[in-house]
């Protein structure tokens, strides 16, 4: 049976102002709530904290997906599962121990997730497949906003599908880079099943609107790849 797909809004293309208003504007409309946390360090760019993510939490009924882009995740991501994060994922390039951590994080209440980034092979991680919930596939590299969608990623998406697929797992493959309305099909078709989008919501004048638009755009492709 496929999946529905799962849409999930990044807040880090919203109004940092009006971040429960943001957040009220895709409610019975995403599936997730994306927070992309940023550290500095193992990316260029600083952005949201725990801090955020409690008060956020507070204010909405969506399940956040936590996205770590930092360093030494083993110190840090428990907290975001403990603040109520429905899942977090951190970077296999950051970690040392991906299997410990997921074990720590399914502990504390969350799914797990590893992300990949654009520059890194996912053939090592595919034996860590049973050990989690979300695999990240990186469409841009990690770090930025408003970038291009590399449509070459995708074979990493499939590479995780067969995977996924051969041990009958109930993994989700998730996509994050450039994810609009002119690119969802193309990696919904190459096995992915949940999206991130930022711009693609929050630059348009209905944003609960566009995710509806990008789910079934989505939808519509998903079963011609599963």
């Amino acid at each position: 049976m496929t999946p529905s797909p799962i849409i999930a809004p990044s807040i880090l293309a919203s109004d940092f102002s009006r971040l429960a208003e943001e957040v009220h504007a895709i409610e019975g409309a995403a599936d997730w709530v994306h927070v992309d946390v940023m550290d500095n360090h193992f990316v260029p760019n600083l952005t949201l904290g725990l801090p955020i993510v409690q008060s956020l939490r507070k204010a909405t009924t969506i399940p956040f997906d936590v996205h770590l882009m930092i360093t030494d995740p083993q110190r840090w991501a428990p907290g975001y599962a403990e603040a109520g994060a429905y899942n977090v994922t951190f970077h296999a390039e950051a970690c040392d121990d991906p299997v410990a951590l997921a074990k720590t994080l399914r502990a504390a209440g969350a799914k797990a997730g590893l992300a990949i980034d654009r520059d890194t092979p996912v053939e090592p991680y595919l034996e860590l497949l049973p050990y989690l919930d979300t695999v990240l596939i990186m469409t841009i590299k990690a770090g930025f906003g408003g970038q291009k969608f590399l449509p070459e990623m995708l074979d990493k998406v499939r590479d995780v599908r067969r995977r996924v697929a051969v041990g009958h797992l109930d993994v989700r493959i998730e996509v994050d880079g450039g994810i609009a309305a002119d690119t969802i099909e193309q990696a919904a078709e190459a096995g992915a099943d949940a999206f991130v989008a930022g711009t693609a919501v929050y630059g348009m004048a209905d944003p609960a609107e566009a995710v509806r638009k990008l789910r079934a755009l989505a939808a519509n492709r998903m079963g011609n790849s599963m």
